[in-house]
Formats: C-alpha cells, sequence, structure tokens
C-alpha cells in the first residue's frame, strides 16, 4: 500500500510542477469552500476522536490541540485562502547573472519534490501541510494522527474536493489510511518516493523521526522557549507579554517555558510577574533567588530548566546579566525561539547577537512564533537546524532551485 502511495505521489508531483499558480490557487480555493460546506460533517466526526480521547483519558493540553468548533474550521478554512492568495513560489529567479563567456545563468526556485509529512493531533495541520505542499507544487503524503483520524478523514475529503475541482490529479495530497504505526516506519524509509519528511508533534515523535528517517528531515524536537527580562524593562510590558507567552496557549511549541529576569531589576520584576502568573493558575518554579521573592513559588531542579511543559508550569531564574542569560539559554534551549524584554535597544541588538535560535523576539510574546503570524499563511512547523529551512516553515521554505544557463553556441576550451 505505502510503495503504491509512494509510487502515485511520484507521478503526481511532475504534474503539478508544470501546473500554473492560478490552477494551484484555484484548487486552494475550491478546497476552502468545501471545508465550509462539510463543516457538520468535520465536527460530526471531532465528536468521534474527542471521545475516543477522553477515554484514553489524554492530557487538557492534547485536548485542546485536538478540539475542532465552528470558528477552528472557519480558521481553516480562511488560513487556505489566505495560502491561495500569497505570491507563487514557484518560477522566481533568485540570481540572475552573466559571464565573460556570454552565459547567462539564473537560479530559478523548483518544488522539492514528494514530502511525507507526520503529525499528531492536531486536526488543522491536515489542511495547514497540504496546503503549503500544493502551494509550493509539491505533493504530500499525510501520516496523521491516530488521535485525529476521523476528523482528518474528512479535511482531506475537502482538500481533495478542492484537486479535483481544479482538474489536478488527486494523488498530490493522500493521506494514509490506516492508525497502524508500522505505517510510519516505512514512511521513513521511503527514500525512493520521499524528497523530505517534516514530523510535526511531540518529542517521541519527532525523535523517532529523526532517528530513524533516511531521507532529510525538517523539523524540530522540542520548543524550549525563553522570556528574559532585561533590567531596563517596564514592569507592565514584561508582565503581559510574559503571561501571554506562557498562558494564551501553553501547549504549542511557541510557549515560553523558562523566564530568566536580570539581577538588577529582580526585586522590582519577579513578585509582580510571579504573582501575576500564580494568579492566573500558572504554577511558577524557582531557583533560590525567585523563592524568597515569590513565597508561593516552588523549588526548580536542574530538570527544569531543559523541559519543555506543555503545560501551565513555568522554570523562573534569577541571572546575573545579559550574558549569563544568553550563556543559560545556550546551556538549556532547543534553538525554537526566545524573547528579550527591554527599554534598551542596545541590551536587544546584544540578545539577537548572542543568542543562535531561530526566532528572536524584542518586546513581543513567544506566541507570534508562527507561520501565520509572519505573514506566510501558514506553517508547516518551525525548523531548528541550520540546513534548507529555518523557523517557520511555510510555502517558499518547501522551495529548492535550479539553475538554468542559456548560451549561444558557446563550447568549453
Amino acid at each position: 500500500m505505502m510503495d503504491t502511495m509512494g509510487a502515485a505521489a511520484r507521478l503526481a508531483a511532475g504534474e503539478l510542477a508544470s501546473a500554473d499558480g492560478a490552477t494551484r490557487d484555484r484548487a486552494l480555493q475550491a478546497a476552502a469552500a468545501a471545508i465550509v460546506e462539510r463543516s457538520a460533517e468535520i465536527l460530526a466526526a471531532n465528536d468521534k476522536d474527542m471521545e475516543a480521547a477522553r477515554s484514553r483519558d489524554l492530557s487538557p493540553a492534547m485536548l485542546d490541540r485536538l478540539v475542532l468548533d465552528a470558528a477552528r474550521i472557519e480558521s481553516i478554512a480562511t488560513g487556505l485562502v489566505a495560502i491561495s492568495q500569497l505570491p507563487d513560489p514557484l518560477g522566481k529567479v533568485l540570481a540572475d547573472w552573466d559571464r565573460p563567456n556570454g552565459l547567462n545563468i539564473q537560479r530559478v526556485s523548483v518544488p522539492l519534490g514528494v514530502i511525507g509529512i507526520i503529525y499528531e493531533s492536531r486536526p488543522n495541520v491536515t489542511a495547514d501541510a497540504a496546503a503549503l505542499c500544493l502551494k509550493s507544487g509539491n505533493a504530500v503524503i499525510l501520516r496523521g494522527g491516530s488521535e485525529s483520524f476521523h476528523s482528518s478523514r474528512v479535511i482531506h475529503q475537502c482538500l481533495v474536493n478542492g484537486l479535483e475541482e481544479a482538474g489536478i490529479n488527486p494523488d498530490a495530497i493522500q493521506m494514509v489510511p490506516t492508525t497502524d504505526r508500522d505505517a510510519v516506519g516505512y514512511l521513513l524509509s521511503m527514500h525512493k518516493y520521499l524528497d523530505v519528511v517534516v514530523p510535526r508533534g511531540g518529542k517521541s515523535l519527532i525523535k523517532r523521526v529523526q532517528q530513524e528517517a533516511r531521507v532529510p528531515v525538517i523539523g524540530h524536537l522540542e520548543g524550549i522557549c525563553h522570556v528574559y527580562l532585561h533590567a531596563s524593562a517596564d514592569v507592565n510590558m514584561a508582565t503581559e507579554i510574559t503571561l501571554n507567552a506562557k498562558l494564551r496557549r501553553t501547549g504549542i511549541c511557541g510557549a515560553a517555558e523558562t523566564l530568566l529576569v536580570d539581577a538588577q531589576a529582580a526585586d522590582r520584576l519577579v513578585p509582580v510577574v510571579c504573582n501575576a502568573l500564580i494568579e492566573a493558575g500558572c504554577e511558577v518554579r524557582g531557583d533560590d533567588a525567585v523563592q524568597r521573592l515569590v513565597p508561593g513559588a516552588v523549588a526548580a531542579t536542574e530538570e527544569d530548566w531543559s523541559t519543555e511543559y506543555l503545560d501551565a508550569i513555568i522554570s523562573v531564574r534569577v541571572v546575573d546579566d545579559l550574558s549569563a542569560a544568553t550563556n543559560h539559554i545556550s546551556q538549556y534551549g532547543s534553538g525554537h525561539t526566545e524573547c528579550i524584554v527591554a527599554s534598551s535597544t542596545d541590551a536587544a541588538e546584544q540578545f539577537f547577537a548572542g543568542v543562535d535560535s531561530a526566532i528572536l523576539l524584542h518586546n513581543a510574546s513567544t506566541q507570534f512564533a508562527d507561520g501565520g503570524e509572519f505573514g506566510m499563511g501558514a506553517e508547516i512547523g518551525i525548523a531548528t537546524g541550520r540546513i534548507h529551512a529555518r523557523g517557520p516553515v511555510g510555502a517558499e521554505q518547501l522551495t529548492s532551485y535550479k539553475y538554468i544557463v542559456r548560451g549561444s553556441g558557446q563550447t568549453r576550451p
């Protein structure tokens, strides 16, 4: 079955690469319309998934990722339309130069080919990932988690409806029709058909993909994101940003997991910010300095500094200065997203220069670590590697390039 899907995807990828941007956009818009029209069917399927998830005692964070309502379905459809309205990432001349011998050379953007996407409980990923692949001219094989199986199947059918309406080979977007975990292992071995694999999910899934894949992988292992409150930070801004970064949605990879506070401003900032977190229902795990300033804080352990909670828990440490903050992030961070809250622009520039993560923010919540918020329409995930793609992976990041050389009879001496 998997080989049959791979061969079909490879054929569809060849056809899709020659389809013009208007045709691909028409398929996305038709898929969006189908999702709206079939919203009741999607909600009924999601009810089945939610019932099964509750019976398995999944965590509140996992349930939040899985659940759909009318607003989230509308958001899925809106996201497809937004992706269709992005500039076509294919056929772009990335560079153009002439050689002394008269050759003209261009570097032109092209699709990657066939992408395998493995994800867990969020059914919206089915639409987002497939749409970005379609926009960038790539065929895709989707393997969603068992938690969202029913929801994702209906969303996939809507995507196929869009392909068919636009006259595109429906094999351009395929979904593995089984929850058997062996399908994941087999997918990771399909180097004959797949050009890249993108995992999106928890640490255990991504670690497995990175260890077993026989094709290149784009993704991140975990999102241990930091907020650093510089000595020049405004207390109100520091409080609002920290609360949002931690608690807006605790289950996403851009949620802050560790708060670092400059020692020069600890007395001014720590009690206000940490008590606001506690009042909002967040457990604060602090070092000795934090515990002295915040009676409600519990003792942090060494393990806390490298833990992705994905829950209403935050570790808090007082650091000597900006250099100590960047050293902490270098030691414990995952290269995902970090924020500095500071009135000093010089401090922000030093932070940007000293921290090597995919996304860095000044005076803005880490929850902006999202392709939609970057104007990419959506994202397949956040890449923390340094090869090919880094940060939000949108349609443009799912392209490669080739060289076009034009001559007038030149031969090499």
